[in-house]
């Protein structure tokens, strides 16, 4: 976005608002800029919750046409097991 661009928007702003709510707008545009910045600068360790990460969660197949998932290996040898 070139300067000229620029100005032309500053322009058609001043012209919808009117030229005393410019002040107002550029505060509240301000303190919306310092709450953005102040919030995504926030680390790991300036937050107070402990999240502990998920690593040891197998994964299923699911049946296609049923959506239940399908049984693993394990699974089908005790099935075949408790029938004998």
């Amino acid at each position: 976005m070139g300067p000229l661009e620029i100005i032309l928007i500053v322009v058609v702003i001043a012209l919808v608002f009117g030229a005393s709510k410019l002040p107002q707008l550029g505060k509240g545009l301000g303190q919306g800029i310092k709450e953005f910045k102040r919030e995504t600068g926030k680390t790991d360790a300036d937050t107070t919750e402990v999240v502990t990460p998920v690593t040891d969660v197998s994964s299923r197949q699911i049946d296609p046409v049923t959506g239940a998932p399908m049984p693993t290996e394990r699974e089908r040898e005790n099935a075949g097991n408790r029938r004998a």
